[in-house]
C-alpha cells in the first residue's frame, strides 16, 4: 500500500512538470543509475590503398560530458560531400573507421561552463572539423563552439547544411585569395556544380561579370535559367560555354567576351595537365588544358584552385546570404537517414549533381 502511495505521488508530480530545468530537478528525487544509449553514426572504411571504400553504420556510446567550449547538439541535418582520401591520408588521419557528413544545422541540447555564444534551445549551422571523431550522420553529436554560427529563422534545415561548405570555399577563393570587387571578370568552371552554382551568385552579388561553363545540355540550359532572388531578374551569367558538344572552346569565347585581354579570375573544376590522349578518365577530357588556364588570365589576374577554410566571420555572412536570398542552394529532395548510406556511395562516385541532404 505505502509503495503504490509513493508511485501515485510521483505520477502527479510528473504531470505538473513543465520544462526541462523543472524535470532536471525532478531527477535528482529518483533512484540514480547509469544508462548507456547507444546510436548510429556512418563512417567509411579502406582497407587497403587505392581500395573502393565502403560505409557503414557504427554504433556509438553515451557522449563525453560536456564542459568547457563544447556544444551537444541535436542535428536536424547533414549535408553529405566527397571525402578527400589522399588529404586525410596526408594530414595522417587514417584510421579503421572515419566519420562521415561534417555538414550538420541542429538544435542546442546543452553547453559547457565556458561556452559564451550559445544557449540550450538555439538553432545553429556549422561544419566537424576534419580531426573530429563525431559522424554527422548521428542524432546527437559534441562539438566546440567556434565551428558554430547562429541559423537566421527563415532558413530551413537542409539549406542551413547544404550550402555551408560550398559557401565557405566560394568566399575563400573570391574573397580572401583573388580579392573580388566589383566590375572584375569571373570564370567559374562547371558553373551547375553545387559549389560553382554558389560561387556565381556571390561574384554576381559582388558586381562581377560572370563566364561559366556547362558539361551538358541540362547544365547549359540550368545556368541560363539562373536569376538572383533578389534585385533585378537579369542572368547571373553573362555567357554560358557548352563543353559537351566539343564545338565551343573556353579560351576563344573568353577572349572574346573580355575584348581579348582575358578574365580576371578563374575557380577552376579540375584542370588537364596532360594532352587529351594522356588522360586515363573521359570527363579529365572535358577539362581545360593547364596552358589554357594560363592563356585565359589577363595582367595580373588570379587563378584559384579552390580549397576549404574554416573561418567563423564567413560563415555568420553565408548564413546571412542565405537568409536574405542571395544564395540559393543546389539541393536534391531530404534523403531520410536509412538512405544515407547508399546517398554516400553515390556522392563518394561523384554521380550527384545536386547537394544531398540527410534529413532526420
Amino acid at each position: 500500500m505505502k509503495l503504490l502511495v509513493k508511485k501515485l505521488s510521483i505520477i502527479k508530480q510528473l504531470k505538473i512538470i513543465k520544462s526541462h530545468q523543472e524535470y532536471s530537478k525532478f531527477l535528482h528525487i529518483l533512484p540514480c543509475r547509469t544508462i548507456v544509449v547507444t546510436m548510429k553514426g556512418l563512417y567509411f572504411q579502406q582497407n587497403s590503398p587505392g581500395e573502393e571504400i565502403s560505409f557503414v553504420f557504427q554504433e556509438r556510446e553515451n557522449l563525453p560530458d560536456i564542459k568547457d567550449n563544447y556544444v551537444k547538439l541535436q542535428v536536424k541535418a547533414c549535408a553529405l560531400s566527397w571525402i578527400n582520401i589522399k588529404l586525410l591520408s596526408e594530414m595522417k588521419l587514417e584510421k579503421e573507421f572515419f566519420p562521415v557528413g561534417r555538414e550538420i544545422a541542429g538544435v542546442v541540447l546543452e553547453v559547457g561552463n565556458k561556452v559564451s555564444f550559445f544557449h540550450p534551445d538555439d538553432e545553429v549551422v556549422g561544419i566537424l572539423p576534419l580531426d573530429s571523431e563525431e559522424s554527422g550522420l548521428c542524432e546527437i553529436v559534441r562539438i566546440h563552439e567556434h565551428y558554430l554560427v547562429h541559423k537566421p529563422e527563415k532558413v530551413t534545415w537542409t539549406e542551413a547544411a547544404g550550402v555551408i561548405r560550398d559557401g565557405i570555399r566560394s568566399y575563400t577563393a573570391l574573397h580572401f585569395l583573388s580579392h573580388l570587387s566589383p566590375g572584375k571578370s569571373v570564370l567559374i568552371m562547371d558553373g551547375a556544380s553545387t559549389f560553382g552554382t554558389i560561387a556565381i551568385q556571390l561574384a554576381h552579388h559582388r558586381g562581377a561579370k560572370v563566364i561559366s561553363t556547362a558539361y551538358s545540355l541540362e547544365d547549359k540550359e540550368y545556368l541560363e535559367r539562373l536569376r538572383p532572388a533578389i534585385g533585378v531578374k537579369q542572368s547571373l551569367v553573362v555567357r554560358v560555354i557548352d563543353l559537351s558538344n566539343g564545338k565551343d572552346d573556353v579560351t576563344e569565347n573568353c577572349l572574346e567576351e573580355t575584348g581579348g585581354i582575358g578574365v580576371d579570375i578563374i575557380l577552376d573544376a579540375g584542370v588537364r595537365l596532360y594532352s587529351k590522349n594522356d588522360e586515363p578518365a573521359l570527363n579529365l577530357q572535358l577539362l581545360p588544358h593547364k596552358h589554357d588556364i594560363i592563356t585565359l588570365l589577363g595582367v595580373g589576374g588570379h587563378w584559384i584552385t579552390t580549397e576549404e577554410n574554416l573561418q567563423v566571420r564567413i560563415l555568420k555572412d553565408v548564413m546571412e546570404k542565405l537568409s536574405t536570398g542571395v544564395f540559393r542552394p543546389l539541393l536534391d529532395e531530404p534523403v531520410p537517414p536509412y538512405d544515407a548510406k547508399v546517398s554516400m556511395e553515390i556522392v563518394q562516385k561523384n554521380q550527384a549533381r545536386k547537394k544531398q541532404v540527410i534529413q532526420f
